[in-house]
């Protein structure tokens, strides 16, 4: 089932996650509801939060990404790389910081410049509960955090400087009132 996305201003999105256990109610149709949104929208990524939850769950499937030219070097790695993410913990950033023009279903045409680490060390539990320790880097570092953003109730734009957040202020608050043309479903705070 295609869920609506939520979009910016709505108080879900400024929610920090709470863990949940196998026990969860309707959890696997959840997880596939999740990949089912997020394939609709055209994304890669898709945390709880974005659809009305505030639990720590998120979903990635970059491989659409294998198909570009920009990681022609890392495709093989990128063309079976999807996961689900349950009670998260990032456990350490490091490399290089590097610069990235990110973009989010819940913040429609908006487009920015974020810098992050390039590796990290996550801990998390995979859709059986198998729980995972993890490094990964690149692209899919790059994800990983934005994803695991939402699940901390942070936006990429929170990570923008104070003059950019300045210029696309006027941008969140037309997003916000549901001026905006997208062509999934997305719900807009009252």
């Amino acid at each position: 089932m295609i869920l609506p996305i939520r979009a910016f201003g709505d108080p879900v999105l400024r929610k920090v996650g709470k863990d949940i256990d196998k026990d969860y109610p309707e959890l696997q149709e959840l997880i596939e509801n999740m990949f089912e949104t997020m394939n609709s929208a055209n994304g890669i990524g898709l945390a709880a939060p974005q659809i009305g939850l505030d639990i720590r769950v998120f979903v990635i499937d970059v491989s659409p990404l294998a198909e570009d030219e920009d990681y022609e070097d890392i495709k093989d790695e990128l063309k079976d790389f999807k996961k689900v993410f349950i009670n998260a913990k990032i456990l350490e950033e490091s490399g290089e910081e590097w610069k990235f023009n990110e973009g989010c279903l819940s913040i429609p045409d908006v487009r920015e410049d974020v810098k992050r680490k390039s590796t990290i060390l996550i801990e998390y539990y995979d859709e059986n509960f198998v729980k995972h320790t993890e490094t990964f880097s690149d692209i899919r570092a790059r994800v990983i955090q934005h994803e695991y953003d939402h699940i901390e109730g942070t936006l990429f734009t929170d990570h923008l400087s104070a003059l950019k957040k300045k210029l696309v202020k006027g941008k969140l608050t037309k997003i916000s009132q549901g001026d905006v043309s997208i062509n999934y479903k997305m719900r807009f705070p009252k």
